[in-house]
């Protein structure tokens, strides 16, 4: 099994090329610290695993791993990072990452996801499973796109810009949100953004 790993920051690699090395199964192992470095690697190298953090200097990890899955059909995304952000969390599942684990979970819990992941199946860091649970049950009666429609409210996107990213109407999203503020009991959309903030506690 070849895997990449990417960080910018050589600590976090050096440390995780230290434990996957003692994996019996792990062939080779390589490190990349930006989104060009990557891409490149890819190319060449096609791992089995992509190990990736979000932050990489100036660039997105998630847009790196987007551009990586149409290079790699096979190869699996695992996001390892210290950010607990709703839109991260929620961005990454809609790419498709095969796993998400928070930086300060425990060695042992990194490679137990590790190896769920390598089986063929998904792995989120518990904590940020019990976010979404709780977003679930506070937002269940909302419809998959009403949900969408709140998301992009919550960061103060116009309804231009809503009709834009979620690929509908104006027209349609002026009635998504009618609907979002009856069903939430809301007035306006900084009432919306608020709500969406102090619902999912988030970290920073």
């Amino acid at each position: 099994m070849k895997i990449l790993l990417v960080d910018d920051h050589v600590m976090v690699r050096k440390g995780l090329l230290s434990i996957l090395s003692s994996e019996e199964n792990v062939k080779e192992i390589k490190e990349a610290s930006s989104a060009n470095e990557t891409i490149k690697l890819l190319s060449v190298f096609n791992p089995d695993i992509v190990i990736i953090d979000l932050r990489l200097g100036k660039d997105d990890g998630l847009d790196v791993v987007k551009k990586a899955k149409e290079l790699c059909k096979q190869t699996k995304f695992i996001v390892l990072t210290s950010s607990t952000k709703k839109d991260d969390f929620l961005r990454a599942q809609e790419i498709g990452v095969d796993g998400y684990i928070l930086k300060e979970a425990f060695i042992e819990d990194i490679m137990y996801a590790f190896h769920v992941v390598v089986r063929g199946k998904k792995f989120f860091d518990p904590e940020m499973l019990q976010y979404a649970k709780a977003e679930d049950d506070e937002f269940k009666d909302l419809t998959p796109r009403e949900r969408d429609v709140l998301l992009e409210l919550s960061k103060g996107c116009s309804n231009i810009q809503i009709a834009e990213r979620l690929y509908i109407s104006e027209n349609t999203v002026k009635k998504h949100i009618s609907s979002i503020f009856s069903k939430l009991g809301l007035n306006h959309r900084l009432e919306a953004a608020v709500f969406v903030n102090n619902t999912v506690k988030f970290g920073h």
